[in-house]
C-alpha cells in the first residue's frame, strides 16, 4: 500500500468531470477493470470459487459484490452465492453516533461455515468498519478464512487490517474524502476525492 510523506497525495490525472464536487480519479471504465481484475485474481487466490461466498458491507459494498458475482460467473461458470452483512451494531463509535439506519444482513443459503468469505466494501480507510464486519461475521458461523475486497484503499489505518484484493491504492491526506458513486445507488459510476474533513 503506497503512502506519502505528511499527508499529501499525489495529484490525480486530470479527467474531464473534474470540477466543483471533486476530482475524479476513478470512471466507470475504470471501476469496471478493477472488479474485473479483482474478480480474477479472487479465482487465482482461491483455485476456482467453489467455496467462495461473497458478502458485501453495506451501502455500496452490495452493488459491488453482486457485480463482482457477475464477473465470477463468466471465469468460473459455478460462480459465487452473494449476500449483505450489517455492520450497524458492531460499530466501536454508536454513542457518538447512535441514529445510524440499520441495514439489513442476507446471508446466501448456501451458509458461511468452512467457507471463504470475501467481504466487499468501497472504500477501506482506517479498518474501524471492516473491524466490526469480523465481529458481526463471528454471530453468523465458522468460516474456514476471511478476504476482504475493496474498491479504494485510501490508507491511514488505524488497526491492523490489510484488503486482500484492491482496485486502487489512493493516496490522500486526512483533510480529504473519498466518495464513490455507483449507477446501482447514485446514477453514475466514479470516485472522486473531495476537499474538506470526512470519514471515508
Amino acid at each position: 500500500m503506497s503512502h506519502t510523506d505528511q499527508g499529501t497525495r499525489v495529484p490525480p490525472e486530470p479527467h474531464p468531470a473534474n470540477g466543483a464536487n471533486g476530482s475524479v480519479v476513478l470512471g466507470h471504465a475504470e471501476i469496471q477493470r478493477a472488479l474485473t481484475r479483482i474478480a480474477h485474481e479472487i479465482v487465482e487466490r482461491n483455485k476456482g470459487v467453489a467455496d467462495v461466498v461473497l458478502l458485501g458491507i453495506p451501502s455500496r459494498g452490495v452493488p459491488l459484490a453482486r457485480r463482482l458475482a457477475e464477473r465470477l460467473a463468466t471465469i468460473e461458470p459455478a460462480g459465487a452465492p452473494v449476500g449483505s452483512l450489517d455492520v450497524t451494531m458492531y460499530r466501536d463509535d454508536l454513542r457518538s453516533h447512535p441514529t445510524r439506519a440499520i441495514g439489513r444482513t442476507d446471508v446466501p443459503g448456501t451458509g458461511i461455515d468452512g467457507k471463504v468469505v470475501v467481504l466487499v466494501d468501497d472504500v477501506l480507510y482506517s479498518g474501524r468498519t471492516i473491524r466490526a464486519a469480523l465481529d458481526a461475521l463471528s454471530d453468523l458461523g465458522r468460516p474456514r478464512a476471511v478476504q476482504l475486497a475493496a474498491l479504494v484503499d485510501r490508507g491511514h489505518r488505524e488497526l491492523p487490517i490489510r484488503a486482500d484484493f484492491v482496485g486502487k491504492n489512493l493516496p490522500t491526506a486526512h483533510t480529504e474524502r473519498v466518495r464513490v458513486r455507483l449507477t446501482e445507488t447514485d446514477g453514475e459510476d466514479a470516485v472522486l476525492i473531495e476537499s474538506g474533513e470526512g470519514t471515508r
